[in-house]
C-alpha cells in the first residue's frame, strides 16, 4: 500500500511522533549552522517538519528517515541563505560570537577553549562547517552526510579533512587564513 509506514515505523505511530525523536539533532544542526541564532534555527527546524509532514507522502517508505529529514533542514538552510544575501545580508560570525559568549564563574581556561573552538569553527567555511557537524555532532556515516549534502562522498571527505586542519591549525594559534609565501624573484642573467 503507498504511503504507508513500514513494520518499524508503524510501531512507533503516527508521523509527527517518528520525526519528534529527531528534533534534538535538528536544533543543534540548525543552531551550529546559523552560527548561534536560537530564534532562526528553532524557525529552520519548524519549517523542515512543516515541510516534512506535508511531504510525508513524497517520502520513500523504505528510505532514512533520519537522513531525509536533514536533507530538508540543510536545503531550507540553504534557500534562506540564498534569500538573505540577496535581500538583507547577513550577520557575521564575530557578532554572534561576542552576543552570545558562554559564562563560567572560575575555570576561565576552559571557557576561553570553548570560545576560541567556537570561533574557530565560525570562522569555517560553510560547506566545511556543515560537514563537520554532520559527521562529527550529528555522528552520521559519510556516506549519510553525502546523500543529505548532494555531494560525493569523496568530497565528504576532504571538505571534513580540510575543516578539522583548519580547526587544529586555528587551536594551536594559527589564526591568520592565509599564509605568507615567500617568493622568490630571479632575474635572466646577463
Amino acid at each position: 500500500m503507498k504511503g504507508s509506514l513500514s513494520p518499524a515505523e508503524g510501531a512507533l505511530g503516527h508521523p509527527t511522533e517518528l520525526l519528534e525523536t529527531h528534533i534534538p539533532g535538528l536544533r543543534r544542526y540548525a543552531y551550529a549552522l546559523l552560527r548561534g541564532d536560537r530564534e532562526g534555527a528553532d524557525d529552520l527546524v519548524q519549517d523542515a517538519l512543516e515541510r516534512a509532514l506535508s511531504c510525508w507522502h513524497q517520502r520513500r517508505p523504505d528510505g532514512d528517515l533520519r537522513g531525509w529529514i536533514y536533507t530538508i533542514l540543510y536545503h531550507r538552510f540553504v534557500t534562506d541563505r540564498r534569500r538573505q544575501r540577496r535581500d538583507l545580508g547577513h550577520r557575521s560570525s564575530m557578532e554572534i560570537l561576542e552576543a552570545e559568549q558562554p559564562c563560567a564563574e572560575g575555570g576561565q581556561e576552559g571557557a576561553l577553549a570553548h570560545r576560541d573552538l567556537l570561533r574557530g569553527f565560525a570562522g569555517l567555511p560553510e560547506e566545511q562547517r556543515a560537514v563537520l557537524l554532520l559527521v562529527a555532532v550529528e555522528d552520521f556515516t559519510y556516506r549519510e552526510a553525502a546523500l543529505v549534502l548532494g555531494v560525493p562522498i569523496g568530497t565528504v571527505m576532504s571538505r571534513l579533512s580540510r575543516g578539522r586542519e583548519h580547526l587544529r591549525l586555528y587551536m594551536n594559534g594559527d589564526r591568520v587564513r592565509t599564509r605568507r609565501r615567500a617568493v622568490t624573484v630571479t632575474s635572466p642573467a646577463l
